[in-house]
C-alpha cells in the first residue's frame, strides 16, 4: 500500500499527503510547498509517507 501512495505523491503530492493524514498541518503545508514548486512538495510528501 506504501507503494502506492508512493507513487501517487509522485504524481500529486497533496493527494499523497491527504491519503496519509487527512487534512492536517501537513496537507497545507504541503499545498504551499508543490505551488512554490513541484520537487519540494514531492520530498515532503514521500518523508510524510516514509515516517508514518
Amino acid at each position: 500500500m506504501d507503494l502506492i501512495r508512493v507513487l501517487i505523491a509522485i504524481l500529486l503530492p497533496p493527494l499523497g499527503v491527504f491519503l496519509q493524514v487527512g487534512l492536517g498541518g501537513a496537507f497545507w503545508l504541503n499545498i504551499l510547498l508543490t505551488l512554490l514548486g513541484y520537487i519540494p512538495g514531492i520530498v515532503h510528501a514521500v518523508w510524510i509517507i516514509a515516517k508514518r
